[in-house]
């Protein structure tokens, strides 16, 4: 059977992923969550949307001859990652993930680990600060028990909603981010914690680094457990894994 991979989308990691795959002749389609409101050009067909849970997902999969799904979601779509493991197994469809390296402290870091978002609206019971936020603007919200910190927020859309904070600055921007970039913003905010998921690779790291330069503490969101999976970092990989069916690829 020709190969129809679906790509599970939404990171920079898929964007490469797609433009490797039509630059190898290899076709399929990328499905993308429809969060963002301008999604980048992708040099494959794309789906926007939700699948409608593990039922749906199988059925798209049946429906659509799809011979391979490559879930490349952010680290922390954890509810789109278990469904895919479930529907993939369900509809005998191979799976493989394109992730990220968890990040991990180093000389000069000085990290707070915590389980969850809720864990980090716990950190954040304290005296007033200056707190970049980065979770993402659907989780901006569960932050409001804090209103006392100014909160630093980068969003790749404006939102709609009016923000649960008396005190805050948006920015609107899109990653990858650099270090030069990022130093600047903290100073000029006068940032004096930062709040991280820990999302991983490179596109996001510069926040970290320049946490690490002005000595601002860190609390880190360690990532969501997910179910074994055939798991690799490298888009190569994912490309040798069509083409020959590999399965030694575990990070």
């Amino acid at each position: 059977m020709q190969s129809n991979p679906l790509v599970l989308g939404g990171t920079t990691e898929a964007t490469a992923l797609c433009r490797a795959l039509s630059d190898a002749g290899i076709g399929g389609t990328i499905s993308l969550a429809g969060r963002v409101a301008r999604p980048l050009q992708q040099p494959l067909p794309q789906r926007i949307g939700g699948f409608g849970g593990v039922a749906g997902l199988v059925q798209y999969l049946t429906d659509h001859r799809i011979s391979h799904v490559i879930d490349a979601t952010h680290p922390f779509a954890a509810q789109m990652s278990t469904n895919a493991i479930q529907a993939c197994a369900l509809a005998h469809v191979p799976l493989i993930a394109l992730s990220r390296e968890l990040w991990r402290a180093g000389a000069g870091d000085n990290w707070t680990h915590v389980r969850d978002i809720a864990g980090a609206v716990a950190a954040l019971n304290r005296p007033a600060a200056r707190v970049m936020l980065a979770v993402g603007r659907m989780h901006l919200a569960e932050f409001s028990p804090n209103p006392q910190h100014f909160y630093l927020l980068r969003l790749i859309d404006a939102p709609e909603e009016r923000m649960p904070f008396p005190d805050h600055r948006i920015v609107l921007d899109r990653g990858p981010f650099t270090y030069q970039g990022d130093l600047e913003l903290m100073q000029q905010n006068g940032i004096n914690l930062v709040v991280s998921k820990n999302s991983g690779g490179t596109g996001a790291r510069a926040k970290l680094l320049a946490a690490r330069a002005l000595g601002i503490p860190v609390v880190m969101i360690d990532r969501p457990d997910l179910p074994p999976r055939l798991e690799t970092y490298e888009v190569s990989a994912v490309l040798d894994w069509l083409r020959h069916g590999r399965t030694d690829l575990g990070v």
